[in-house]
């Protein structure tokens, strides 16, 4: 099997379970003061906790900041998608 994601890096660095930044980010799916949604090379990866906020963000060099209480990281397979639960994508994300 071979990975189609070798040599693409995707890093997460949290400073006091307050500041997160993550790289590898390709789009930022949606986000508010509690959750984010975010596409990755690896993936869709969610972050949720309370009072979140975007510090910074750069797709051309695919590199997010989040500030906030940081409560939960969880990762969704794309092929979980499709399991026809008929709950939306943050639904399965965060079950």
């Amino acid at each position: 099997m071979v990975d189609e994601n070798y040599g693409k890096q995707h890093e997460l660095t949290m400073t006091n379970r307050n500041t997160l930044v993550v790289t590898g980010i390709t789009r930022v799916e949606s986000f508010d003061s509690e959750e984010f949604l975010l596409q990755t090379e690896y993936g869709y990866m969610g972050v949720r906790g309370q009072d979140l906020h975007l510090q910074s963000l750069d797709l051309d060099q695919g590199h997010v900041a989040i500030e906030g209480q940081i409560i939960h990281i969880s990762y969704l397979d794309v092929n979980m998608d499709r399991t026809g639960t008929g709950k939306g994508l943050l639904g399965r994300l965060f079950r």
